[in-house]
């Protein structure tokens, strides 16, 4: 019989799980919850109002230029639904896969997913320049003529990805959030509380006919999302891969992208749950170290697959013989941009290794730091590919450098401020961890019960 350690700590009992979790939506926020809510209020409209600046000024506001066409706005929007990622594979794919560390985590982890797909949405929409008429991308009946989607083009295949990827996610998770909402509405003493969780908790009553089918449909959306976690990062690889474009044209970016955009996910799930285990009471009881552990494990192999996928390429292109494609990547790694390659590599293949010492795998602080750093290497990972394969074109008289300007650093920083504003609302208003899936496995880890 092997021992292992319990998902639940504090011997708690169905009442206590039911306080615990209710006590975050049902108590009046402190201080400290309205200042870090108005700092992000604050960033979330710094990138609003530079947004509606840059829509009404132009994108030459922005760094892009010749050769440099594509610059802040796709890097931080790859970047973003790379974040995506981790709260689909924890709720989706581990949940086929009945590992039972998921429950208490998959919550918060789908609604970072939710969210980070809310906000990459904003980016290719404003990067065209003018998106009033965003809805040309869609395919419709109209007066234009013979202009048209073009179906063939990676750029429109991503719209129906993620918007496909989005919509499922947020079913997915507003499907999970049900039996939790009745127990908030049952405990309701204010009117408009208990009306208000009534409506969004759909007439849930607890009944066998009930769990039956959410039991059902939650097991057909997660298998509906284990494919998307694929396709959804793989198609947005395509807009690179699919050019003639020296260090974008190469068949190993969709694992590649799918491979790093669940590190840069887990990241950011580690970074949210060291944070929340330090201010939410009784956060760690749930989220506990062994948690934190399989997803630094996770961080740590994802970690190595990318450094593999850093290596290839640069095999691939000496072996390929293409002048132009060496030249690319030994401008890359020793380049004018050479610092941000090797920040690159830093961050994504050689901290992640840390984790391989215990002490540093259970160290919050560490695991904390370390994740930071696994975010800054992705961010420069999208960099590294869109920058430096376009600032150097076939001809020395159209190269050029990309210089952010304080319109790129307004709508990168304020992204995170939307994303963080949102997130801190979501904590306020439903219950970060589910109820309904934690119960069950009170006492579990003290004795073998496989998958956990």
């Amino acid at each position: 019989m092997i021992t292992r350690e319990p998902l639940v700590l504090g011997n708690k009992s169905l009442k206590d799980v039911t306080d615990d979790i209710c006590r975050i939506v049902e108590t009046v926020p402190g201080s400290k919850f309205w200042a870090l809510l108005l700092s992000t209020k604050m960033l979330f409209l710094v990138y609003i109002i530079s947004q509606g600046i840059i829509v009404a000024v132009g994108m030459g506001l922005q760094g892009i230029s010749h050769p440099v066409g594509w610059g802040t706005d796709i890097i931080t929007f790859v970047f973003w639904i790379g974040i995506g990622h981790a709260g689909t594979l924890i709720s989706a794919i581990l949940f086929l896969f009945r590992q039972k560390w998921r429950m208490a985590i998959a919550r918060t982890a789908e609604a970072m997913t939710v969210f980070a797909v809310m906000v990459a949405g904003t980016f290719p929409v404003l990067h065209t320049g003018r998106p009033w008429f965003a809805y040309w991308l869609l395919p419709y009946p109209n007066q234009r003529g013979p202009l048209w989607v073009n179906f063939r083009s990676p750029l429109v295949w991503d719209v129906f990805a993620v918007s496909t990827y989005a919509t499922v996610s947020m079913v997915f998770w507003y499907v999970g959030l049900v039996p939790d909402l009745a127990t908030i509405r049952d405990r309701a003493k204010n009117i408009w509380r208990k009306r208000i969780y009534g409506a969004l908790s759909l007439g849930w009553r607890g009944t066998a006919r009930n769990w039956n089918h959410y039991e059902m449909i939650y097991m057909l959306l997660a298998g509906l999302s284990t494919p998307l976690v694929l396709s959804v990062h793989s198609i947005v690889s395509f807009d690179f891969a699919t050019s003639m474009l020296p260090g974008w044209h190469t068949t190993i970016f969709p694992p590649y992208f799918v491979a790093g955009a669940i590190f840069s996910g887990f990241g950011m799930v580690v970074t949210i749950m060291c944070l929340l285990r330090q201010f939410i009471p009784n956060f760690k009881d749930y989220v506990t170290m062994h948690h934190m552990e399989n997803m630094n494990k996770i961080i740590m192999a994802t970690g190595l697959m990318v450094g593999y996928a850093y290596g290839s390429e640069f095999f691939i292109a000496w072996y390929s013989g293409n002048p132009y494609e060496q030249y690319i990547f030994v401008n890359r790694a020793f380049g004018p941009y050479g610092w941000s390659y090797w920040i690159m590599v830093t961050c994504n293949v050689i901290i992640p290794q840390l984790f391989w010492m215990k002490s540093i795998r259970r160290s919050i602080p560490a695991m904390f730091v370390i994740s930071i750093f696994v975010n800054i290497g992705m961010w420069y990972e999208r960099f590294v590919i869109t920058v430096t394969s376009l600032h150097r074109d076939f001809l020395p008289a159209n190269w050029g450098m990309w210089h952010p300007t304080w319109a790129d650093l307004s709508v990168l920083f304020g992204s995170f401020g939307m994303f963080f504003f949102i997130f801190l609302l979501y904590l306020r208003a439903l219950p970060a961890i589910s109820m309904a899936e934690v119960k069950p496995i009170l006492g579990v880890g003290k004795k073998d019960q496989g998958g956990h």
